[in-house]
């Protein structure tokens, strides 16, 4: 009996790790894409473009998981 409400335990523990892990990840990613200028920093154009250029592409890739997941689970 011990030995199962150990692994029960172990379970519910990991899953709470996968799911703040996810969390982290997705504050993450929502924080670049709400890049701010920082003060005191010059705007530089080259900068502000590249910064646009991996939003976009950050986008595209979480679209594309989407769309494979959703292809995933409805076929």
């Amino acid at each position: 009996m011990q030995s199962y409400k150990k692994k029960a335990r172990i379970q519910q523990n990991s899953q709470g790790f996968y799911l703040s892990l996810f969390i982290m990840i997705f504050k993450k990613i929502l924080s670049y894409l709400t890049f701010r200028k920082q003060e005191g920093s010059k705007s530089n154009l080259n900068l502000r473009m590249m910064h646009g250029m991996n939003r976009i592409s950050i986008l595209m890739f979480a679209v594309a998981l989407c769309v494979i997941l959703v292809r995933f689970v409805f076929k």
